[in-house]
């Protein structure tokens, strides 16, 4: 599993997710919606913190500008 996500595409997921949680527990974010959105600050959170994204894997996306192809030093 290669990483592929960069340094401010998880610092954005993470900060989504700590957001949705915030309105979450004090009940803004509720019923079916605020699970909903809980879910997916749990997704957003791992993936933020694993530095993958399936979705960006399926479709041959990449913010982790460090191990582009025109970076690897080929000997």
């Amino acid at each position: 599993m290669k990483k592929n996500l960069g340094q401010v595409d998880r610092a954005i997921r993470i900060m989504i997710a700590l957001m949705v949680v915030g309105l979450y527990i004090p009940g803004i974010l509720s019923g079916t919606f605020g699970i909903v959105m809980m879910i997916l600050a749990v997704i957003f959170a791992v993936t933020g913190m694993i530095s993958f994204c399936p979705i960006y894997y399926v479709f041959g996306l990449r913010s982790n500008k460090e191990l582009t192809p025109s970076r690897v030093k080929i000997d």
